[in-house]
């Protein structure tokens, strides 16, 4: 798909994502980040870092950032297709493998799947914070910040919107 057509393009791949989003979309965002960002060129790094972060901010499901990045890229119909796209056919697959997964689930072979998962998850959901990093720290003290929130929220059980805020905080000041 090319430029002429951004909501054929967004409906692709997101249609493309929504069956490898295992975990959510957080664990495909390294991926929504190079075909918005690096492929497509419709979205700068700090912009969909941007959209991140208010997607996380705002109530509801993370997968929110998909509906901003396609509004950014095609406004309302953007939004739209996007979110269709990415929440259709893995509603569609989840009803259908629930059913049957649930059938087998003393199986031994089902644990072994799910205990395979587990990691990848993280995995992907690490680099999406690795890839997230890389755009938000755009200056030193953006990159002081962000280094100083991983460390916090690692080392306590601080909730994620306390850090939110002081980085809203501290942007409404000014200071990073």
């Amino acid at each position: 798909m090319t430029d002429s057509n951004p909501l054929g393009a967004l409906a692709l791949h997101f249609l493309t994502l929504s069956l490898l989003a295992v975990g959510g979309a957080n664990a495909v965002l390294p991926e929504m980040h190079r075909q918005v960002v690096e492929v497509a060129g419709w979205m700068t790094d700090a912009q969909f870092a941007q959209s991140y972060a208010i997607a996380q901010a705002a109530p509801g499901p993370n997968m929110l950032v998909v509906t901003l990045i396609g509004w950014n890229v095609a406004g309302f119909w953007g939004a739209l297709v996007s979110t269709v796209a990415m929440c259709g056919p893995t509603c569609v697959l989840a009803y259908f493998v629930g059913g049957i997964w649930d059938k087998f689930r003393e199986a031994k072979w089902r644990r072994v799947v799910q205990t395979g998962l587990v990691p990848l998850t993280i995995g992907l959901i690490a680099a999406s914070g690795v890839l997230l990093a890389e755009g938000a720290a755009r200056t030193w003290s953006t990159a002081a910040f962000t280094v100083a929130t991983a460390i916090i929220l690692m080392l306590t059980r601080i909730s994620p919107i306390w850090m939110l805020a002081v980085g809203g905080a501290l942007g409404v000041a000014g200071l990073i």
